[in-house]
């Protein structure tokens, strides 16, 4: 039963996993995927960042993941979350940051920096503490900037250059994971305003777009 389970919907909650975190679980998956089709102001995303102890996603951890919702073109700071796995050694209580994470960015895009990077951390994690993986598409600025703001750079560069072409206050220069989303949420704000401009007007365009320019960078 557990192979038929497995083939037929292609991933399983792990038994080990306290009740109630197998039950967010379920209603997760079991959450709508939003229309992708409507104008950027009624369509939910949610902007991503993780702090970690290196850069290899093999051996190194996700000491925290920070996300904050841009709806309506607004961030507030009660519709963002943040999480420190670095002191959690329990299973249970990891188990449970990471399903109140799932909960809280639902099924929406996912926007942020590098996501390469950062995909690959929140996937192995999440695959390998919640046998789940992230059904989002993602919107990654390092490569959808140069294209929406070609005037300021044609390639791509690092985030803190953006901050500053984009003049956005920021004076701690050792920026912490929730401080550096709550910057790429301000930024996208600005992006989808250049996108609708240039007729990328919903999720899905930008979406296409944002693989596009990664594709095309990637390969010139």
């Amino acid at each position: 039963m557990f192979g038929l389970k497995k083939i037929l919907f292609g991933e399983t909650t792990p038994e080990h996993l306290p009740d109630e975190v197998r039950s967010a679980l379920a209603q997760w998956r079991e959450m709508p995927s939003p229309d992708l089709h409507g104008p950027h102001f009624h369509t939910r995303y949610i902007a991503v960042d993780i702090a970690t102890s290196g850069s290899n996603p093999d051996t190194d951890r996700v000491l925290g993941i920070a996300a904050a919702s841009v709806y309506r073109n607004m961030i507030s700071s009660d519709d963002a979350i943040f999480l420190d796995l670095s002191t959690l050694d329990d299973e249970a209580e990891i188990a449970r940051s990471l399903a109140a994470f799932l909960s809280f960015i639902g099924k929406a895009p996912l926007v942020t920096y590098h996501e390469p990077f950062v995909g690959m951390f929140l996937q192995r994690l999440l695959k390998s503490k919640l046998g789940v993986t992230l059904p989002q598409q993602w919107v990654d600025l390092a490569w959808l900037l140069p294209s929406m703001f070609e005037e300021k750079s044609h390639g791509v560069m690092p985030l803190d250059f953006w901050v500053g072409a984009l003049a956005l206050d920021s004076t701690d220069e050792r920026r912490d994971a929730m401080v550096n989303t709550l910057l790429l949420a301000r930024i996208f704000q600005m992006l989808s305003i250049r996108a609708i401009a240039k007729g990328i007007d919903n999720a899905f365009k930008l979406l296409d777009e944002s693989r596009a320019s990664s594709f095309l960078r990637r390969t010139h």
